[in-house]
């Protein structure tokens, strides 16, 4: 509905999880915090956003986020242009556990990069 020019997705993001260190070749990414807290590691910054508050990743910035709650939290996260949805859909069809190599090659296929491990290892709290 938005003719390639953005998706909007809504993530619910269990405690002390998130995504390891990727990239996208391709799109934006925009996250909002619509209930939680969370840290956003995007180059060598990271920084920490509650509920109401917002972090950006460009393309070709090696970047992930962790939630530091202790409850399950909310993003609203906008990628521009679209597409990433289509890395979403694939690697729900993943089965589960789901393999890193076979994640990392519906990443490929979208676009989407993984470069390290998710902050918590990487960045311990």
């Amino acid at each position: 509905q938005t003719n390639g020019s953005l998706t909007v997705l809504e993530l619910v993001i269990g405690p002390k999880h998130g995504p390891a260190l990727h990239t996208h070749v391709r799109e934006d990414e925009l996250w909002y915090v619509i209930e939680g807290e969370f840290r956003f590691k995007a180059g060598d910054a990271m920084l920490r956003a509650s509920t109401g508050g917002m972090a950006f990743g460009p393309r070709g910035l090696p970047h992930c986020f962790q939630n530091i709650g202790d409850t399950p939290g909310r993003l609203l996260i906008v990628t521009t242009p679209s597409g990433l949805e289509r890395f979403f859909e694939e690697s729900s069809r993943l089965p589960r556990p789901v393999d890193p190599e076979a994640l990392a090659a519906v990443g490929h296929a979208n676009w989407v990069e993984f470069l390290g491990p998710p902050a918590g290892i990487s960045d311990p709290l």
